[in-house]
């Protein structure tokens, strides 16, 4: 039900999105409680951050025992383009002082839930959020937009696979050229065609369900588990 009411007002937004923008446009007060009592508690275990949109939410909403037992904080809000998440990263990641963060951005950039997608625009605020994490000493882990070939909720985008595809190699070479800053690629996993989610891994062809995020989670280990060493 929550994911039907996700999508209706991603639908709402493209029709809407000239309208008058709500105070809170980023949605910064979403984890504002729970980033304070995270502030609040003294717990110096060590913290990873996972920040981005539904796929991160859900993520947490299906295993939440994935994230309690290796320490992971999922600060994902549904429908968010990178812009927004860009507005909020000082609430919901460095005010948290994790060492390390994990970005998935860019599906809905591509899905255009914010008006018409530019890549450069959704580059600049991937790396906008970079170097505000390396500012305050954090590691930076950059994944890849997961694989789609049409959104359910704004099938008039085309071309989706190429401009995930692009969009992918830039967030790659990207970096590749930074000092703690690292890639996962999560596409090859996730995909049986090189274009379209593997539909073992998905019941709407954007986000995974509990099987598709069992082979996030590898993923996602494999990349901690060496940075952690």
């Amino acid at each position: 039900m929550k994911r039907i009411i996700i999508l209706a007002i991603m639908f709402w937004n493209l029709l809407f999105g000239n309208a008058a923008q709500p105070v809170d446009w980023a949605n910064k007060d979403r984890y504002a409680q729970e980033n304070l009592m995270l502030r609040t508690a003294g717990d110096d275990s060590l913290r990873v951050v996972l920040m981005g949109n539904s796929i991160t939410e859900y993520w947490y909403e299906l295993h939440p025992g994935f994230f309690t037992t290796h320490h992971l904080v999922g600060r994902g809000i549904g429908g968010q383009v990178s812009s927004q998440m860009l507005a909020r990263f000082r609430q919901d990641v460095l005010s948290l002082n994790p060492r390390i963060v994990v970005i998935n951005g860019g599906t809905n950039d591509i899905a255009e839930n914010n008006g018409p997608y530019d890549e450069d625009i959704t580059m600049d605020n991937i790396q906008s959020m970079t170097e505000l994490a390396l500012a305050h000493g954090i590691e930076v882990v950059l994944s890849s937009v997961l694989p789609c070939d049409e959104f359910c909720w704004n099938t008039s985008v085309k071309d989706v696979t190429d401009k995930i595809k692009r969009l992918n190699q830039r967030i790659m070479q990207y970096a590749s050229t930074m000092p703690h800053v690292h890639y996962l690629d999560y596409y090859p996993s996730m995909t049986l065609d090189g274009k379209a989610m593997n539909k073992s891994y998905t019941e709407d062809g954007v986000h995974p369900n509990s099987r598709g995020y069992d082979v996030m989670e590898v993923r996602l280990l494999e990349m901690l588990d060496q940075l952690q060493q």
